[in-house]
Formats: structure tokens, C-alpha cells, sequence
């Protein structure tokens, strides 16, 4: 990944009356417009994302969507729907005088980048995608029901814990419950649960830093929320649109370089599989050694060579 750099802008641009978004730009201004969608839903950005671009080349978008990281209100699930989202993101490119651009996004990222590009294929120059998540019914079911449960049965105990064994048969419907209590240590202890389960499987080798994310009150409310909100409400489409054959030929022209890990417990491969099948034309990797994170040494090399690749797109 590049060195470390500092935005030269930043701001808050208001979406609706009550959403407003964080939003920022670094590298050479004049560059090649990329903007980068952060996971979740309801991760937030973090600097470190701004090293998958070459500063010399990329005029670099990041921006925190609603609810999420510096955006505001925190937490906040009204007005939150996939649909709100991809508006948001033609709002910023619209706001920032940009006609087209890269986009890059992993996880839940992926998900957006493909609902996006699926509404705005007139708007995007290039995909690169990380950890296929498409919300589908089982995805969803493979890691918060069954599935990771058989891989990570340790961290497991701890995400089963605040949830009684009679509600264990939905877990996404009673974590619901929990993490929208006006019982503040209820949904807390909820919202910390929830987010370690996540931050315990999406490395191949757990690391403690990133487990640490998880602890922080601001940081788990809103990640936990936003997240169990959009997959009670399965990501408000249809079950399996973005792979559907008629939503894929919108953006079948469009260059696009996918990273997966083989051992992605979060997003398994099989979605990304899935993807290159209806959709053979994209640049497809699988990462022999990594699982869900961006930040594994295999994949985020394999992303900034698709970053530095696409320098040359015109």
C-alpha cells in the first residue's frame, strides 16, 4: 500500500434535512477521480484506506455514509436504505464537479459499488470489488445463524451470549431487538457483541488491535445498527438483484478486477463465484492466504495493482 497522506479537503455536505455526510479528498487534485465505499454497513472510513491509490495519479474521494463515522446524526437508521445511499453518492460526485469515476469498495462496499454501478453505469469508469457481499438470504444465514459458527465456535459463545437460547433460532431478529432497547446496557453490550463477532472472523490470524475496534461505545453502536438494520430489511431489494442477469448486462462494459480470500468466512467465496459466473468478463483473483479483511498482506496488494492498473484506463 502507498505511505500514509492528508486530505486537502474536506467538509459536511448536507443530503436531507437530517442526514448530513463527512466527506474528504487527498492526493494530486487534478488526478483520476476514484472514490472509495467503506464496509458495514455502518464501518466508517479510516485513513489507512486512502493508501490503496497512488496520490500522484488518483484524486482520491472518501466519504462516511449515513449514520456512519463522522457523518451525522450517528447511528441513525432513518432515511438509511441502500437506495438513500447511491443518491448520496451522485450527490458528492455532483457536489465535487466530477463526471466520471473509479470506484472501489469491498464487503459491503462491494455491495454498494455493484447497486451504484447498476443505476449510474453512465457514471463509472472502473470497478475494483473486495469480499463479494451481495445480501442475499444466505449469506446472511452462513454468518450470523450457521456456518462461521462451525469455524470460529469460540467467538461464537461470545455472540450468542447476550441473546436467551429460545430467540437463538433468528439471531438477526433478536440482536434487532437489542440493539434498538432503550435499555442503554442492554444495547451496548448488544451493539459490542455483535461487532467483535465480525472483528474476530475477518482476518486469518485474529488480531487483537482490530478486535479492539469493537470495544468502542461510538464506534459498535453505530457499525452494529446500521448493519442489522439493512439485513432485517434485506438490504431493501430483491432477494439476489445485483446478480440477476438483466442488472449485471447494465454494467457489463464497465472494467472490473475482483479480490477475494480464500478463506473469507465473512463473505465466503462462493458469492464472488457466483458473480464471475454470471459475469465472466471481470478480472477475477482468489487470495490463496487471506480471508475477509482489506488489510491482509496478499490482498491489498492485489488492490493497488488493480488501482495502479487502472491509471491507464481512459
Amino acid at each position: 500500500m502507498y505511505p500514509p497522506i492528508e486530505p486537502y479537503d474536506s467538509g459536511m455536505l448536507s443530503v436531507s434535512p437530517l442526514h448530513t455526510l463527512y466527506y474528504e479528498q487527498s492526493g494530486n487534485k487534478d488526478g483520476i477521480p476514484v472514490v472509495f465505499l467503506h464496509g458495514g454497513p455502518g464501518g466508517g472510513t479510516d485513513p489507512k484506506d486512502r493508501s490503496f491509490f497512488n496520490p500522484q495519479k488518483y484524486r482520491i474521494v472518501l466519504f462516511d455514509q449515513r449514520g456512519s463515522g463522522k457523518s451525522t446524526p450517528s447511528a441513525c437508521l432513518e432515511e438509511n436504505t441502500t437506495w438513500d445511499l447511491v443518491k448520496d453518492i451522485e450527490r458528492i460526485r455532483e457536489h465535487l464537479e466530477i463526471e466520471k469515476w473509479h470506484v472501489f469498495g469491498g464487503s459491503w462496499g462491494s455491495t454498494l459499488s455493484l447497486a451504484y454501478a447498476q443505476s449510474h453505469p453512465d457514471r463509472v469508469k472502473s470497478l475494483v470489488l473486495r469480499g463479494i457481499f451481495t445480501l442475499r438470504k444466505s449469506e446472511l444465514r452462513f454468518f450470523y445463524q450457521e456456518g462461521t459458527s462451525f469455524i470460529f465456535p469460540d467467538a461464537w459463545e461470545d455472540y450468542l451470549a447476550p441473546i436467551p437460547e429460545a430467540e437463538r433460532g433468528d439471531l438477526i431478529l433478536a440482536y434487532h431487538a437489542r440493539l434498538n432497547s432503550t435499555n442503554d446496557t442492554v444495547r451496548k453490550n448488544a451493539a459490542k457483541a455483535w461487532s467483535r463477532w465480525e472483528m474476530a472472523t475477518s482476518r486469518l490470524f485474529v488480531d487483537p488491535a482490530y478486535l479492539a475496534e469493537a470495544e468502542k461505545d461510538d464506534w459498535a453502536n453505530a457499525f452494529s445498527r446500521i448493519e442489522n438494520h439493512y439485513f432485517i430489511n434485506s438490504g431493501f431489494m430483491r432477494e439476489g438483484q445485483l446478480l440477476e442477469k438483466e442488472e449485471i448486462d447494465k454494467i457489463r462494459h464497465i472494467p472490473c478486477i475482483v479480490v477475494q480470500g480464500r478463506y473469507d468466512v465473512v463473505c465466503p467465496a462462493k458469492t464472488a463465484w457466483e458473480l464471475k459466473r454470471v459475469w465472466p468478463e471481470i478480472e477475477f483473483h482468489i487470495v490463496p492466504d487471506a480471508g475477509h479483511s482489506s488489510r491482509e498482506v496478499g490482498t491489498s496488494r492485489l488492490l493497488v495493482e488493480a488501482t495502479d492498473k487502472f491509471t491507464d484506463l481512459k
